[in-house]
C-alpha cells in the first residue's frame, strides 16, 4: 500500500496541488501531513483532490478552528494534535510535527514516524523503526517542494521533488 508523506506546506496552493498529483499518478490513495498548513485555504488542494488524509498540527497553523471547520467539509481530512499515533495497513505510525518533541520509547513503538518542521528531506532508521521527513511541501526555504512517497508493504520511501515546470 503506497502513503503519501507531506509537511510543511505552507499555504503554498500550486506546490501542494501538484505535489498531491504526482501522489495520485503514483496510485497514492492516503496522504499523512506532519504539520504546517498554516490558514484554512490551504486545505482546498487536499478536498479538490479528494484523497483521504490524516495529518497533525504544527507550530504555524494558527487557525486551528477554521483547519477544523475546513476539514470537517472534506473528504476522509482528519486534522490531530501532534504527536498522533495509530495503527493503518498493519504498521504502528506516529505524525508528529517536530521529532524533538517525542522520546526515543516513543519513536521505537512505531514502525513508521513521519515528522516535519525541519523543512529538510530526510531518511533514517531507529532499531526497527522507520523515520521519514518529506521535507516541505511549500519551497519557500530551500526553492524546491517535496514530499515523499512510502510503501508499507516494503517500507521503502521514494523521496519526489518538483521542478518549476510542475507547479509554478
Amino acid at each position: 500500500m503506497l502513503v503519501g508523506l507531506l509537511a510543511d506546506t505552507h499555504d503554498r496552493l500550486p506546490a501542494i496541488a501538484a505535489l498531491l498529483g504526482r501522489m495520485a499518478d503514483r496510485g497514492v490513495g492516503v496522504v499523512l501531513h506532519a504539520g504546517d498548513y498554516c490558514a484554512p485555504f490551504a486545505l482546498a488542494p487536499f478536498i479538490d483532490a479528494q484523497v483521504a488524509i490524516a495529518g497533525v498540527f504544527g507550530k504555524n497553523d494558527g487557525d486551528r478552528e477554521g483547519l477544523r471547520a475546513k476539514a470537517a467539509q472534506a473528504f476522509a481530512l482528519e486534522l490531530f494534535e501532534s504527536p498522533h499515533s495509530f495503527e493503518f495497513g498493519g504498521k504502528r505510525i506516529l505524525v508528529v510535527h517536530d521529532l524533538g518533541d517525542v522520546n526515543d520509547r516513543s519513536i521505537e513503538a512505531h514502525q513508521l514516524v513521519v515528522s516535519g518542521c525541519t523543512h529538510r528531506q530526510e531518511q533514517s532508521r531507529r532499531g526497527e523503526s522507520l523515520l521519514v521527513n518529506p521535507g516541505e511541501g511549500c519551497g519557500w526555504l530551500h526553492g524546491v517542494p517535496s514530499a515523499a512517497i512510502v510503501d508499507l508493504d516494503s517500507m521503502q520511501v521514494e523521496m519526489i521533488q518538483l521542478t518549476g515546470d510542475e507547479w509554478r
